[in-house]
């Protein structure tokens, strides 16, 4: 007989996308469940309504989807990796992690100038404290302003004149069908991302044996080594939704190759390194990229930041 699998999604656009994404590759490998996506309202999408720009920490977009979860109330939750804390809730696993999209970031301007071509002084939205930091090493001349709300919002005030260019991810602009708005993929030289940016977390209850292996055939085991060793040095440093710090991670060969970066507010200290590594502990290699930036005084830049 056929069970109902109910998959737990915020309700914006993109995490809908994703959410369905993953729907339709569950029909393909497991057609013998059913599957149906719940819209659940966060922490995260109330302050986003309330224009509240102060967040507290990562989670916030996840909190109250991991509570439906732990209850039974739904049987798996799709999240953006980069939503997700470092530490989960006791009971519940990251069950599988598909191929990540792609990683970068992107920048849409008005006058469809590349970010090094931007004129002195130009306004970029932006609300992540990582993409600010880096933007002003990039280019310390450039005003960086607040820029809250979803893709279709920030694409409106653009549009609108509120600022210059924007930078938003671009595996959500792809999923969304606006790469047609991109004006430059930045490369990573110039912005690295979020810790698991184009990353899906597919989460479920470590006790749902049945649940898991229906997505195990999802999992992409380079992803998840790139991801768990970006988690890794994340969780070394400390580090929340509001701290200027980034990482990427990719396989190389029988290899685990990682950059990292932390940063003052202002952009005017950053540090950044990279490490190659060979321990079949991605883990590992996260907390010793975490150790080198720690060595030349990460820790100092964050707790200026």
């Amino acid at each position: 007989m056929k069970r109902q699998i109910l998959v737990g999604s915020r309700g914006s656009g993109l995490a809908l996308a994703q959410a369905n994404e993953v729907v339709e590759a569950l029909r393909e490998l497991a057609p013998h469940h059913y599957y149906q996506v719940v819209s659940i309202k966060t922490t995260g999408d109330k302050l986003a309504e309330s224009r509240e720009s102060m967040f507290e920490g990562k989670g916030i977009f996840t909190k109250e989807i991991e509570e439906s979860l732990l209850k039974g109330d739904i049987q798996l939750a799709v999240h953006s990796m980069k939503d997700l804390a470092t530490e989960l809730p006791s009971g519940l696993i990251v069950a599988a992690v598909p191929s990540r999209a792609d990683h970068r970031d992107a920048l849409i301007s008005r006058s469809h100038e590349t970010l090094e071509r931007l004129p002195g002084g130009a306004t970029i939205g932006t609300s992540s404290p990582r993409r600010r930091t880096q933007l002003l090493a990039a280019r310390g001349d450039l005003q960086v302003l607040d820029a809250h709300g979803n893709v279709d919002t920030r694409l409106r005030k653009l549009d609108h004149g509120d600022y210059d260019g924007i930078v938003l991810a671009a595996a959500g602009l792809k999923r969304l069908s606006f790469e047609r708005h991109v004006t430059e993929f930045l490369s990573t030289k110039v912005m690295l991302p979020a810790i698991g940016q184009g990353a899906i977390a597919i989460e479920a209850r470590e006790s749902d044996v049945e649940t898991v292996e229906a997505v195990a055939g999802l999992e992409d085991e380079s992803t998840r080594r790139a991801v768990e060793a970006e988690r890794a040095f994340a969780r070394k440093l400390g580090a929340s939704c509001r701290t200027p710090i980034a990482a990427y991670a990719r396989v190389e060969g029988d290899r685990l190759a990682i950059e990292g970066m932390v940063s003052s507010s202002d952009g005017r200290k950053l540090l950044r390194a990279h490490l190659l590594s060979s321990s079949p502990r991605p883990e590992s290699v996260g907390e010793e990229l975490a150790e080198i930036l720690l060595g030349k005084g990460a820790q100092f830049v964050l707790e200026a930041a």
